[in-house]
């Protein structure tokens, strides 16, 4: 539920929840945390202490040498009341930042300006998804609709030793509501603009007394079509229908033994990410004229559908000895789906009939041709359509005892498939592009923590990871056959490599402590073949290392009613990876920098002003560059982009630029969040409440290079709840909005045909009701 007074043995526990956005001069990043009931003599009222697993077990948000950001159940539901997908996370805790080309398939995610801004299926993260302990490595699988969840946990930082490859920028971890054998659950639903609908729901509790227990839950969504065609006048994009369930079974048969088996599965159908043509004027940043919101005008791409089917299974087992604990976790995952869209974004009149409609601007391309919106000289279509399984397998042995020295081993295996089939230009509406990515990893680790004194506490730890990757065409697009262009050979690229970290944390008091963390990891390397669909070849870039430095403050004060977290860090990525986007070749290529550069810092703070009221707030900047003066790339392939890196004037150059000194693609500068709820009592029943969430976004250079249009700064979004809780009945009653000021913020671009734009969710308002039930 949304927020709750903290009043003790009277009501539940008082909710926390995010709002507007505040200079805070010393110290504002804010994840919100839960105040519980009365832990101190003198209020009745404070924050709950956070525990998290960011450690593989459970821990004190504020003794966990780690820089770690949190969001309850009750705050991450607020997120998606308008039926949001995951995307919905962004910027809600300090220095997370997540966007996607590919509508609700396949988001990416940004940790401390790490990321990625490959679109494609078979792209790797720096920023891992893991899901009750199994990491979901395809950008697909980390799709996954949020629901019943226990907490959501963000973990900065290398990770690269107990979560291993591919976790340089860290993890954002998702725990799902486990079984017991308390009868509970609940069911919720809600309708809003757009007709859209949510109904979600839970229910668990004993099978066989204190042996095994149940737990089944599940949500649908639903969005009717909102934006027109103006090409074919139908009101044909913008849907969306996903439905998702899981079912988990907790086997305790005695002290000693358990065992969890999880099933989860998605459909989801829609429509895909919505492009738009020349909405930016060359020479000057932000929308133009040719933008609306409910309107575009496709002459291809079927009105962009998407669709995507996949489930999992997950088996936990655990032994408990008197001294140490194995775990054994084994899960299977598979997807399958596709996405088609009009990547052009416009309409080409090669018949001369048409009539540009008003308002846009059109472009001339020759002999009677015209185009709009703008200038588009040529038409693009493309499909991508991937097929997915992944096994994965952990064994972890670990310590349980009360001594000053604490450990834990393990081994870890990766097995995984990924077919990827393509429609281009170069399929001739014949034969589509199918390549196979075959991925195999296995690793060994080990953590040790040890108590040097009743302050000090020394963490280290080291893995070792072997990573293969095999790549091959199984088909080749029409075009490339006819052609007779020479087929490529099968690529394997392997390599192994240790990650390690150190970190120190002192308890200054019961209150607060400092730490110090030093962290390597590497993100493996990267084998690229989507150009195969459009008659070039594949890329492939080497393994990325990190080395990470960073040092925090954590405190409680106020008598508990408030806390604060700050961390400052400074990592350096040798050979790091960069993925080249369309541009004038209008490819898709990996390549590798000699380093990567960023410092920054996060702050973060609740305050339980009141025993109604509750503020929390945060901030987050990353000062990143890239640093290799021989790396150069390509610019817009329309040339209506203004570029303000230097030209490479070398002899064979080719209109390149270099981009030395530029910040990392999509890395926010700064970010804000703040976060703010109000509750007025309803005698000893109930309460109302108001609730209001906000992220604000700094400087984000999008592409590699430059470029005065492929810039935004200065955007923000926000969201409000205003409810009524009653303690007797167990239920609750709210209307929300989120964009409630209805922003229009650009989330990314497309250069190689046109100044092509995607944008962020509407406005949505709606009403909700939840029920909850037993514990």
């Amino acid at each position: 539920m949304c927020g709750q007074n903290p009043t003790t043995n009277k009501t539940p526990a008082f909710r926390a929840l995010p709002v507007a956005l505040a200079a805070i001069t010393l110290a504002s990043a804010g994840v919100v945390s839960t105040p519980a009931a009365a832990q101190d003599d003198e209020f009745d009222w404070v924050l709950e202490e956070i525990i998290v697993t960011a450690q593989k077990r459970e821990e004190s948000l504020q003794e966990v040498p780690i820089s770690v950001a949190t969001l309850s159940e009750d705050r991450y539901e607020v997120l998606f009341s308008g039926g949001e997908d995951i995307l919905a996370l962004s910027g809600r805790v300090p220095g997370l930042y997540a966007e996607s080309s590919n509508g609700r398939a396949a988001p990416r995610f940004y940790l401390r300006g790490l990321g990625n801004i490959d679109f494609d299926l078979a792209a790797s993260q720096p920023v891992s998804i893991v899901m009750d302990e199994v990491v979901m490595e395809n950008t697909v699988l980390k799709s996954f609709p949020l629901f019943d969840m226990q907490n959501v946990e963000v973990i900065r930082g290398p990770q690269g030793t107990l979560f291993g490859r591919n976790t340089i920028a860290g993890i954002v971890k998702f725990n799902t509501r486990r079984p017991d054998h308390e009868t509970s659950g609940y069911l919720k639903g809600s309708w809003a603009t757009f007709d859209t609908t949510n109904v979600e729901g839970a229910v668990g509790g004993s099978l066989i007394e204190d042996k095994l227990s149940v737990r089944v839950s599940g949500l649908a969504r639903n969005r009717d079509d909102w934006i027109t065609n103006g090409h074919t006048g139908n009101e044909s994009l913008g849907d969306y229908a996903e439905y998702a369930g899981r079912v988990q079974l907790h086997w305790t048969p005695n002290d000693t033994f358990s065992a969890l088996l999880s099933y989860q599965a998605r459909n989801m159908d829609g429509t895909a990410s919505i492009f738009r043509a020349n909405v930016f004027d060359t020479g000057s940043s932000g929308l133009n004229q040719n933008y609306d919101r409910d309107l575009v005008y496709y002459d291809g791409g079927d009105d962009n559908p998407q669709g995507y089917q996949g489930s999992g299974t997950t088996l936990n087992l655990t032994w408990t000895f008197d001294k140490a604990v194995v775990n054994s976790i084994t899960s299977y995952q598979e997807a399958e789906g596709s996405s088609r869209g009009d990547i052009d974004a416009g309409v080409i009149d090669y018949s001369g009939t048409l009539t540009p409609p008003p308002g846009v601007t059109t472009g001339d391309l020759g002999e009677g041709v015209t185009s709009w919106p703008g200038f588009i000289p040529f038409p693009s279509v493309t499909e991508d359509g991937a097929d997915i399984t992944q096994l994965t397998q952990e064994f972890r042995l670990s310590s349980l005892n009360d001594g000053p020295f604490n450990w834990q081993i393990g081994a870890f295996f990766f097995d995984s498939t990924l077919k990827v089939d393509t429609y281009s230009f170069a399929s001739l509406d014949a034969q589509d592009t199918i390549i196979q990515q075959d991925n195999k990893a296995w690793a060994v680790f080990g953590q040790g923590s040890y108590q040097l004194s009743d302050a000090l506490t020394l963490t280290a730890g080291v893995r070792y990871t072997d990573d293969e990757k095999d790549f091959k065409v199984n088909q080749y697009p029409l075009l490339w056959l006819v052609s007779e262009i020479p087929s490529v050979e099968p690529i394997n690229s392997s390599d192994g490599q240790a990650s390690y970290d150190v970190a120190l944390n002192w308890a200054l008091s019961d209150e607060s402590s400092l730490y110090a963390r030093y962290a390597n990891g590497f993100r493996a390397q990267t084998i690229q073949g989507r150009d195969i669909a459009f008659l070039g070849f594949p890329t492939v870039a080497d393994a990325e290392t990190i080395n990470s430095i960073e040092a925090g403050y954590k405190a409680d004060f106020w008598d508990n009613r408030a806390r604060l977290n700050l961390g400052v860090f400074s990592y350096e990525v040798d050979d790091m990876q960069f993925s080249v986007i369309g541009g004038a070749a209008n490819v898709n290529q990996v390549i590798n920098a000699d380093k990567g550069k960023a410092t920054g810092f996060e702050i973060e703070a609740d305050f339980l002003v009141s025993e109604n009221l509750l503020i929390s707030a945060g901030f987050a900047f990353n000062d990143t560059e890239i640093d290799d003066s021989t790396l150069v790339t390509k610019t817009c392939g329309s040339g209506q982009c203004t570029v303000l890196d230097p030209l490479d004037t070398s002899p064979g150059a080719t209109g390149e630029v270099f981009i030395d000194g530029n910040p990392f693609p999509r890395a926010p500068e700064t970010t804000y969040n703040l976060s703010l709820r109000y509750s007025v009592p309803m005698g000893d029943a109930g309460e109302i409440y108001v609730f209001t969430d906000w992220a604000w976004y700094g400087e984000i250079n999008m592409p590699l290079y430059e470029a005065v249009e492929f810039k935004t700064d200065d955007q923000y979004e926000g969201g409000l709840r205003v409810g009524y809780q009653n303690y007797d009945g167990n239920w609750e009653i709210a209307a929300f909005a989120r964009n409630i000021t209805d922003e229009d913020n650009v989330l990314g671009f497309i250069d190689f045909n046109n100044n092509t734009g995607f944008v962020n969710e509407p406005r949505v308002w709606g009403i909700e009701v939840r029920k909850d039930f037993g514990e």
